[in-house]
């Protein structure tokens, strides 16, 4: 009897240390497996994190090359200006990359149009005209008015001293169009020229009796450069506003980002800052 009952408290211990030593085991699986899974997790969030990362877009802006004091290079050798800086100060608000290319004004439409570049900012003023033609402006950034400017010791007063002279002005601009919209009426040739600079020595040299720009260059212009040229300020037209353009509607983001990055420097005081930095 002894023996059976010691027996069967062996059999008892046995499937007892059994029964303990599974449950180890189980639960030796159960977290090898739990870790397991947690590393898959975070590997495929790790590789998840990687992919957005590497999807982020740099957006190609350009830009104009000489259009002082909105895109210049400085006495150090750096691209400045005010789109240079509100471009920059959007960006950052904004979060997103972007890589400017100075490219000219024609050259700058050019790639924008062929899908070269995503975007343009070069001091362009929201017409109608351009909006026709396939331009996708922003809101406003800066209002600007066109006006006529003559060599510092010329006698031209206003419109009624250009008949029978020729006057210059730069391809593709609003000064062109204000120039356009009047040589009829006062009876003016009209040269066209490339860029800002060539243009103004034009005027300088005597080859044009004078030319039409954008009234904030072509004053800073003059003070900077110390050009003897003077700006007829009774000639100025209602002017308009400038605005960051895409030439693909894909782009639309680009467009809201800017739009709400602009909203942001306005209402923080960037904006004034970057405008005091420039025109004083």
């Amino acid at each position: 009897m002894k023996k059976l009952l010691a027996l069967s408290m062996a059999a008892m211990m046995a499937l007892s240390l059994a029964a303990c030593g599974g449950s180890a085991s189980s639960d030796a699986a159960s977290a090898s497996s739990t870790t397991e899974g947690a590393s898959s997790s975070e590997a495929a969030s790790s590789e998840a994190s990687a992919e957005t990362a590497g999807s982020d877009k740099t957006w190609v802006i350009a830009t104009d090359t000489v259009f002082k004091p909105f895109e210049y290079t400085d006495a150090n050798g750096d691209f400045v200006g005010i789109d240079v800086d509100i471009l920059a100060a959007i960006a950052e608000d904004q979060g997103f990359t972007y890589e400017l290319k100075s490219l000219g004004w024609d050259s700058a439409i050019a790639a924008c149009q062929a899908g070269q570049a995503d975007g343009m900012i070069a001091g362009a003023s929201i017409t109608d005209e351009r909006k026709s033609s396939g331009w996708i402006f922003s809101d406003g950034y800066y209002t600007a008015t066109q006006t006529m400017t003559v060599p510092a010791n010329s006698d031209i007063t206003g419109f009624d001293g250009l008949s029978g002279k020729t006057v210059a002005v730069k391809t593709g601009t609003q000064g062109a169009a204000y120039a356009e919209s009047l040589k009829d009426q006062y009876g003016f040739q009209i040269t066209y020229f490339e860029d800002s600079p060539t243009m103004y020595q034009a005027v300088l040299g005597g080859q044009c009796a004078a030319c039409f720009e954008d009234t904030p260059i072509m004053q800073a212009s003059i003070k900077d450069g110390g050009l003897a040229l003077k700006v007829l300020e009774d000639t100025a037209n209602e002017g308009g506003d400038y605005g960051f353009a895409i030439f693909n509607a894909d782009n639309q983001e680009l467009i809201d980002m800017f739009n709400a990055g602009l909203a942001d420097i306005k209402a923080d005081g960037t904006y004034d800052e970057i405008l005091a930095k420039y025109l004083g």
